[in-house]
């Protein structure tokens, strides 16, 4: 495959991946029952993954690494970030409140991983304020 189809591809992933975690927070908030079911449990892990293939098929392409392109650093570092709040929001959390706050610090690090990808700056969106 060429560069602008896994392109998409990752860029299809992270949509799919946000609204995911978007409607499952929501889901969480409102005591929604279907987000105990198997499908809610399983196709999140089937996105991230073929989110997380094809941003690593993509930085082979480009030759990227963390030690050369600062961003992807930051990139990974908030990807670990993202994930222990979604663990807190949807898992580990141990009231709704708790879990509502971890939630939305998730999104707004999902956003902030996403200003880092289009900016190509470590900084991303805090690179307005310098």
């Amino acid at each position: 495959m060429d560069y602008a189809t896994i392109k998409l591809i990752h860029q299809s992933a992270v949509t799919l991946s946000f609204a995911g975690f978007l409607a499952r927070g929501v889901g969480m908030l409102r005591d929604a029952s279907w987000i105990r079911h198997r499908i809610a449990k399983t196709l999140p892990h089937l996105v991230d993954t073929v989110l997380i293939v094809s941003a690593i098929v993509l930085a082979w392409l480009l030759r990227l690494t963390p030690t050369n392109a600062p961003w992807i650093a930051a990139k990974i570092g908030g990807l670990v970030l993202y994930i222990a709040l979604g663990l807190v929001a949807l898992r580990f959390g141990r009231t709704k409140t708790v879990r509502a706050g971890a939630w939305i610090a998730a999104m707004l690090t999902f956003a902030w991983i996403v200003s880092v990808a289009i900016t190509k700056d470590p900084r991303g969106f805090f690179a307005a304020l310098a």
